[in-house]
């Protein structure tokens, strides 16, 4: 007969879990299984440190299965005689399941992030299973479901373990890459330490724009063509109007910057403005955001602005004021193109007044170029993040001519890349990075700079993510309270954080939370980006 040991804590001071329907679901398994007899079940509640080596002195188990909490590096979480959390290190539980390596067969650690206590204990115990990543309530137990299923008939550990993975495939649960087998037969030799960390290469705090001589720039593709390469050949073009749209802190800037820099090379002159460096008094009238132009369009060139000599009382339309200006004053000063780099665009969109007036202006320059050699002296460079809602005539509008340039994510193989390059060789740890954060190179650069600079362990990395204190919770603060101020786009997420799997929302919210950076369209259907805001908003919007 087989004992199976089951442990569970869940302090008062952690999230509530559904404990007592996973074991119920364990022991109703078993007793239904054609070999329920071969199987004693023991439970112990609200475990302590001593409470867990009590247990495994008095019972003796062949397979102990430990449901709760996991806190990544930090440990398991148990409780202390307060029933608050009280963390248990991988190191500790490793020594402690070495002097039962004799008995103990399999240890199932059905708690977040505790692949790091499973690699610790499976130094000494041949058979250990944790979870790479958070996992949910419903997706633990179907998991514990299947695996006792396949016990209880017969099934080797691994295939136990499939039979696990299958429960939670068959519910459609999105958890089913997170438990992690740990396998070894008696005569393996143990795994090797892990590597000492290589030295520190240069590296960079990603903030803002990244600068052209980085070395942590990666450059991106759409549909193997490479994007700043295509960009670099397009500005040169007479015709040039490159659009490009991502969410915030995707790299519109810095390939931005990229363009502009390969356009000075090439002799010609460039100015890069960014709308969110304007004061908000500049957005209250058409005149003074055109006034405000010009200055920093003369300004970035080193002329004089003149402003008093193109505004004057004649009854012109402002926006003729702003092209007689370009045209009349700054063209004539330039012996080369002039690319023109217009930054954060969307914040023109919330003055909905003077956006269709600006736009359409932008518009005219682009087609003027058809007929007028002036005017192909400017380039154009757009970058925004938001959807255009702004009411404009299709024939008034930038946003449907040039060159769109939509900034895909970051694949796995160029996460990888970006590891190396952070001096990391992450192996399995590449997918746990891209499940947490998706494809989002911020998010995905601030993980790795915490790795490489600060030596965090990634699993405390991912275990404190998704939370307030963690080194996300101010990016994650923000797009809260954007959710809560519009509340049919905090519905939507909830409604996508919540499902197992893709969802369909309406149009306009899957636009607007892709906007954001929050949601990956797959066809018509769409899920979070990464676990991280699955994990974060799940808890915190209210349905």
């Amino acid at each position: 007969m087989k004992k199976i040991l089951i442990l569970t804590a869940n302090p008062k001071d952690t999230e509530k879990l559904r404990l007592d329907e996973e074991v119920r679901e364990i022991q109703e398994g078993l007793q239904r299984s054609r070999r329920r007899d071969q199987f004693e079940i023991i439970a112990r509640w609200a475990v302590r440190t001593e409470d867990l080596r009590r247990a495994l002195l008095d019972h003796e188990p062949q397979i102990v299965h430990f449901s709760g909490h996991g806190a990544g590096e930090r440990g398991l979480v148990l409780e202390n005689n307060a029933g608050r959390m009280q963390p248990v290190t991988g190191q500790a539980l490793a020594r402690l399941f070495k002097l039962f390596n004799d008995r103990i067969e399999c240890v199932l650690l059905n708690a977040c992030y505790s692949a790091t206590q499973a690699r610790s204990i499976h130094q000494h115990i041949d058979c250990v299973i944790g979870m790479g990543q958070a996992i949910g309530d419903r997706a633990a137990i179907e998991f514990a479901m299947g695996f006792y299923d396949g016990l209880g008939a017969g099934r080797t550990y691994p295939e136990a373990f499939e039979f696990g993975l299958s429960g939670i495939d068959l519910e459609g649960l999105p958890d089913i890459a997170t438990p992690q087998l740990l396998l070894r037969s008696v005569a393996d030799p143990p795994p090797p330490p892990d590597p000492p960390r290589p030295p520190d290469p240069g590296l960079e705090f990603p903030e803002g724009q990244v600068p052209l001589d980085s070395p942590f720039y990666v450059e991106r593709y759409n549909d193997q063509t490479p994007i700043e390469a295509h960009c670099c050949r397009e500005i040169l073009k007479p015709s040039a109007l490159i659009r490009i749209k991502a969410p915030r802190q995707m790299g519109k800037s810095s390939l931005m910057a990229r363009i502009l820099h390969q356009a000075r090379q090439q002799g010609y002159h460039t100015v890069n403005l960014s709308f969110q460096e304007a004061d908000d008094e500049i957005f209250s009238t058409l005149q003074g955001l055109l006034q405000w132009l010009c200055a920093s369009l003369a300004y970035g060139l080193g002329l004089p602005a003149h402003l008093d000599r193109y505004w004057t009382d004649e009854p012109l339309a402002k926006k003729q004021k702003c092209s007689n200006y370009l045209q009349d004053y700054l063209f004539k000063q330039l012996q080369a193109p002039l690319v023109l780099g217009l930054d954060e665009v969307d914040r023109v969109f919330q003055y909905r007044e003077i956006a269709s007036e600006f736009l359409g202006m932008l518009r005219a320059w682009h087609d003027a170029k058809k007929n007028d050699p002036a005017w192909q002296r400017l380039r154009l460079i757009i970058t925004h993040s938001q959807e255009v809602y702004v009411p404009l005539n299709v024939n008034q509008s930038p946003f449907n001519v040039g060159i769109p340039i939509d900034l895909p994510e970051f694949t796995p193989a160029q996460v990888a890349d970006l590891a190396q390059r952070h001096g990391l060789h992450l192996g399995e740890g590449v997918r746990e990075l891209t499940a947490m954060f998706g494809g989002h190179p911020y998010l995905l650069r601030l993980a790795l700079y915490a790795l490489a600079a600060e030596g965090v362990s990634l699993g405390d990395l991912l275990a404190t993510a998704p939370t307030q204190g963690g080194r996300y919770g101010e990016h994650l603060r923000h797009h809260l309270e954007n959710l809560n101020q519009h509340p049919s786009l905090g519905d939507a997420m909830y409604q996508v954080v919540s499902a197992p799997g893709p969802i369909q929302i309406n149009d306009q919210a899957s636009f607007k939370l892709k906007s954001m950076g929050l949601i990956r369209p797959l066809g018509d259907r769409v899920e979070p980006l990464g676990n991280l805001y699955r994990l974060y908003f799940r808890d915190r919007l209210s349905p």
